[in-house]
């Protein structure tokens, strides 16, 4: 047999054993800097390293990704913690399988010049928000912690447009805001920006950015693969903060500005640096905080909301 028909007929043996699974993420928005590990892991081959070819789609909609791992139809959604207790609760087969950003980056945000001093100054002001359930639960805590309750401000929907409604006087403070976003975003444009973190405030500490499967169909061992990609980027980024912007950046030119750049160096400190390890009593604790609020009925166990993939 001549040597080139050999070495066809060994490609065509071995092409079965090389072909990557495909899996498909939905992200939470649109891509930027809080999708570092999983934009780097797909550049730097990480992804097709463990055997997979990960699909990253963003939504049209921001609430739609995990209503569509739900369904069936994607494998994984980047998702929040604080959301994740209320869609289980609401009947969706869901659970955390891994952690993309371990700290909240939700904060109250005011004027750094205006009136509000503290939490406590928002008796009978405005307080803009986006998603209502969660955030007016995490207000309503922060104003207990000050005080308040949430019968003494006004909630005023924004529809997504947090620091303009702040900046143009429409609002005294909105809850939702993103720390390494809305506050660069104010300081590029001239306004100064206080941000009351929400975790100083009365409220348990929680994952901001999560991973989450299907609880009834989820591969496990594709997903833990997937978490091992995202490790090594997370490795690679906090080793090569530079380096690792300038592959992520790279990506698109929409990327390539200032409040982009500024975001990604607050949000690499933030970075889950074990995606697969989680905190029970983190999730414990939320969900007692959550049926405090009465935006739950009950309590469910830990493991019927997050579940550590790589444990057999």
């Amino acid at each position: 047999m001549k040597l080139t028909s050999l070495v066809a007929v060994l490609t065509l043996t071995a092409s079965p054993l090389l072909a990557q699974d495909k899996m498909t993420l939905l992200l939470d928005w649109f891509v930027n800097p809080d999708h570092g590990p999983v934009i780097v892991a797909q550049e730097k081959g990480y992804f097709a390293d463990q055997n997979l070819e990960v699909e990253i789609v963003a939504p049209a909609d921001p609430s739609d990704p995990p209503k569509m791992v739900a369904a069936g139809k994607a494998d994984l959604a980047i998702s929040y913690q604080p959301q994740l207790h209320l869609q289980i609760h609401e009947g969706l087969p869901l659970q955390r399988v891994g952690t993309l950003v371990a700290t909240p980056l939700n904060c109250l945000l005011a004027l750094d010049d205006g009136p509000i001093k503290s939490p406590a100054d928002l008796a009978g002001k405005k307080v803009g928000f986006s998603v209502g359930g969660v955030e007016e639960a995490v207000l309503g805590a922060i104003l207990r912690h000050n005080g308040l309750s949430l019968d003494d401000v006004e909630m005023v929907n924004v529809n997504w447009s947090l620091s303009p409604s702040l900046m143009s006087g429409q609002v005294d403070a909105v809850i939702g805001a993103y720390r390494n976003f809305e506050l660069n975003q104010m300081d590029i444009e001239g306004v100064k920006g206080k941000c009351f973190f929400v975790e100083e405030q009365g409220l348990p500490a929680y994952d901001e950015l999560i991973y989450v499967a299907n609880s009834d169909t989820m591969d496990k061992d594709m997903i833990a693969r997937f978490l091992a990609a995202t490790e090594k980027a997370t490795q690679y980024i906090v080793n090569h903060p530079t380096e690792s912007w300038e592959i992520f950046a790279g990506t698109s030119a929409e990327l390539q500005d200032e409040l982009n750049a500024r975001a990604w160096v607050d949000t690499v400190p933030r970075f889950a640096l074990r995606p697969t390890a989680m905190d029970a009593g983190r999730y414990a604790a939320f969900e007692r905080f959550l049926k405090d609020a009465d935006l739950i009925p009950s309590q469910n166990p830990v493991p019927a909301i997050a579940i550590d993939v790589t444990v057999k």
